[in-house]
This record gives C-alpha cells, structure tokens and sequence, in this order.
C-alpha cells in the first residue's frame, strides 16, 4: 500500500518524458538506507521511521535528458517535518554561524558584483530574490550592496530570522506579481519535486533583462558510484552517494539535463564574460587560493565542468508577464 507522506513521479521532473529506467530499489526503513538515513540526521533531530513505513528509494535515470532522480519523495506535510524536526533549525543555525567565515562572505561579495556589473545597473535599480535562501546571508549581502533584496524559504524558522535582518520575504504564490533583475538558486534545485514547473514559474518572474542562476552538485561520475552503492563513502570523495542522497538530494542533475529542463522553461544559457568575473576576484590569500580563484571562472564557464549556469529569457518569451509562461 502506498506510504501516504510520499507522492510518485512517474516522469522525468526536468523534462517530462515518460521513458525512465529504474536503477536501484530499496525500502528506507531497511538497510542499508534506514542504517545511512540514522546515520545521517543524528547529528540533528533524527530520523522518525515511522513515516517511511512502505516507502521505497527508488533511483530512476531518464533516457531523454539523462537525469537520475527519485521516484517517490516526501510531500509536503513530510517535507517541513524533516527540515523543521529531523534537521533541528537551532544545531543547524549554531553549525552555520561556527563554519561561515571570511571567505564564505568574501564568496558572496564577489557573485553579487560579478551580476550586477554583467547588468549594467547600479545597485539602487536592481531587485534581487534568493530562492530557497537559507538564514538569509546571500540576501542580506545583496542588501548591504543597496539592492532591493528577498528571499524564500520553506522553514518558518528560517523565514523568521531572515525577517529579522531586514530581509522581505516573499511566499510561493507571491512570486509571480514581482519581476526580478537576477533570482538566485544555490544548491536548491536538487531538493525539489517538480523542478521544470519550479523554473517555468521563477522565469515568469524574471525581467526581459534579467537572470537566473542554478546551482547544483555535480556528479560526472554518477553512474560509477551507483555501481558502487558505498553508502559508507564519506561526503565529497569519489564514491559519495551524497548527489543522490535519500529524500533530500531528489535530483541529481548533469549538464544535458539542465539544459533540456530550461529550454523547456523557455530559457537559454548566458555566456558571463571572463572579464566580468575577473573584474571583482579577489581574496587572493596565498598560492592554492589564488590560482583556485583565477581558474575557477574557467572551469566553471569554459570548461563546463561545474553544474553552476546562468539563464535568461530566449526572445520568443520576452515581454510575456510575470507567471505567464507556457507549462510545456
């Protein structure tokens, strides 16, 4: 019988076609993902089991796009209960305050330069939206540069402690009466469940001129690891299961599926100018950080080898009002 808490995507999220083939299949309640998912949240609230009775992680890749994504994932009741309770907001706040430093902000400062000075605007003109923002720190730096600044989340308690810093926070449903000049998706839209109808509605927001960013973990050796299935492989080594990891890491994204999903959402890639990202690289502390910082604009825009892309209107969807996009 079907778990209630999960909803079925029985077509790629990205791109809509139905021609998937399933790649694992295992009970979360049964090892080893119930031993990687205890592991995992006991660092917060932990993990309640009794929601997962019945349900199935179930990995899928799309032959259309290449997508790998999650069969059944969380709704929403099951959703808030996993980031306001299994991932407890106060541990995870203390962690962000204890790890966030210098060059997290440094990082911050330079991306938000990089965009306004790629549109021309000075900050005064420009109205900027965090999509899934977290504590609200992008945003708040991209208020302290004088932009109008917003933010949207899914945690009530990160919604009030943006709020508290002097963010404007704006609901879902709200979106489409406002049009952005950039509208910024960092590490997001791998915990989505419906992904294309997340950026057809985001780029209904956008201003004819304006851009969005998505930024999501890259993966190139994907289907290794999923040969591997080492759910003992710790995060960010060769075999991490983490880009995949059970109901959060939903999505699991390369290029071609990036791409497809947004030409879907009637958008195109936006080619930054390495003079523009070079315009604002600083924070250049000692030799390693140096040369990371001079290539990465590199690896990143030329090389491709990031899933870190910037996308606008194509111009059959210009001048289209805000939320009037075609869903297909």
């Amino acid at each position: 019988m079907q778990n209630k808490y999960f909803t079925d995507r029985n077509e790629c999220p990205a791109c809509r076609s139905c021609h998937v083939v399933e790649l694992y299949k295992k009970p979360y309640d049964e090892p080893p993902v119930s031993d990687y998912l205890k592991s995992f949240y006991s660092s917060g609230g932990g993990v309640e089991f009794t929601y997962l009775k019945g349900a199935e992680y179930i990995l899928c890749e799309c032959d259309e796009c290449r997508l790998v994504f999650q069969k059944q994932v969380p709704n929403e009741f099951l959703m808030k209960r996993l980031y306001e309770q299994w991932i407890s907001p106060e541990k995870a706040f203390r962690q962000h305050q204890e790890i966030d430093g210098l060059d997290r902000y440094t990082y911050y400062a330079r991306e938000i330069a990089t965009v306004m000075a790629y549109l021309g605007k000075i900050p005064s003109q420009l109205r900027f939206l965090d999509f899934g923002m977290g504590w609200g720190k992008w945003a708040l730096m991209a208020k302290a540069f004088g932009c109008e600044s917003y933010g949207t989340e899914l945690s009530e308690e990160r919604i009030k402690y943006a709020q508290s810093t002097g963010i404007k926070t704006v609901a879902w449903e709200e979106i489409s009466e406002y049009s952005f000049d950039f509208i910024n998706t960092e590490q997001v839209f791998e915990h989505i469940t419906a992904p294309l109808d997340t950026l057809i509605h985001l780029g209904g927001a956008l201003k004819d001129n304006g851009i969005i960013k998505i930024s999501v973990p890259t993966a190139r050796n994907i289907r290794k690891r999923l040969k591997r299935m080492d759910w003992q492989a710790e995060k960010g080594t060769r075999n991490s299961l983490n880009p995949v990891a059970p109901l959060e890491h939903i999505n699991c994204f390369g290029r071609k599926s990036l791409l497809k999903m947004a030409t879907m959402a009637g958008l195109e890639e936006v080619s930054m100018p390495l003079k523009t990202q070079y315009q604002f690289m600083f924070n250049l502390r000692g030799v390693r950080s140096t040369a990371k910082n001079l290539l990465l604009p590199i690896y990143r825009n030329v090389l491709k080898r990031q899933n870190y892309v910037f996308f606008r209107k194509t111009e059959n969807h210009k001048h289209v009002g805000p939320g009037s996009l075609p869903s297909k």
